[in-house]
């Protein structure tokens, strides 16, 4: 990877784990020395279709962020910065459910819940390509957070962006997904913890919950103000799905404005990086 887009936040991921700046000569020099890394693949699922990600999966007040400021994409990468704090201002609150399988030592979040993931039926001519990890989560300690959410964030690895250290302890390949959920919070308060991002100490915040996840189940609901109004999910920086009234609402998005699941396939994939 060469870091030429908006965020960048997987080469600078790569690059930070050996303190090296974020720029194309770095990134070059250590694709012509080949060394390799593992790194997982979330596979979202929604019935037979599939998004496979990289990255992150964000719902809530990030997606809006990331979506809807691209009608600021003139302004370069200022366009964030300047529409989150337009969000900030006229908050948005989403009725909803997350359903997670926590990491060992993270049991503690949320309330006990039932859960049972999706599965495919079995057919004799599987289609071509890959069709994500043979999950099976059934009854194994599934917990759940209710709403009303400020946002959703899952995270692959560090760092979101090259000035947002998302989910400091995110590993590029331990099997588990980094999740933050921002639920009722002050205005004032979630101010300073945009501003915190560039150091990750959002993550140390009482308002803001920060564990892993080995499997996940969004549930996505309404505007709690506004029940005909619903929300955008965003994964990799692409329209997953988009609610009703929401922006470019009129466009075809991959999947529906309804539950997903996520799952985890540990090292899947493989990228060029630096030592380690």
């Amino acid at each position: 990877m060469v870091p030429a887009g908006t965020g960048n936040g997987m080469i600078k991921s790569l690059l930070d784990t050996v303190g090296l700046r974020c720029c194309a000569n770095s990134a070059t020099i250590f694709i012509i020395r080949g060394h390799k890394r593992s790194v997982d693949v979330a596979t979202i699922a929604q019935g037979n279709t599939k998004f496979f990600s990289v990255l992150m999966l964000a719902w809530g007040l990030i997606a809006d962020i990331d979506i809807e400021s691209e009608k600021f994409r003139w302004m370069g990468s200022a366009r964030i910065d300047f529409y989150a704090l337009q969000r900030i201002l006229c908050l948005r609150q989403y009725n909803g459910r997350i359903i997670f399988l926590p990491a060992p030592g993270f049991e503690r979040y949320g309330q006990p819940a039932n859960c049972g993931l999706y599965k495919e039926p079995t057919v004799s001519d599987k289609a071509l390509g890959y069709q994500g990890p043979d999950t099976k989560f059934e009854d194994h300690g599934w917990r759940e957070i209710n709403g009303p959410f400020v946002t959703v964030w899952l995270h692959n690895v560090p760092w979101g962006a090259e000035n947002t250290l998302t989910a400091p302890a995110a590993k590029f390949s331990d099997g588990f997904l980094d999740l933050i959920v921002l639920k009722n919070c002050p205005k004032l308060v979630l101010l300073s913890l945009m501003r915190q991002l560039s150091s990750g100490t959002h993550v140390e915040s009482p308002y803001i919950a920060y564990l892993k996840v080995k499997a996940f189940v969004l549930e996505p609901g309404s505007l709690i103000d506004e029940p005909g109004k619903e929300g955008i999910i965003d994964s990799d920086g692409e329209v997953l799905a988009r609610g009703k009234r929401t922006y470019n609402c009129e466009k075809k998005a991959l999947m529906s404005y309804d539950k997903l699941q996520i799952t985890v396939d540990q090292g899947l994939a493989t990228l060029f990086s630096p030592e380690y």
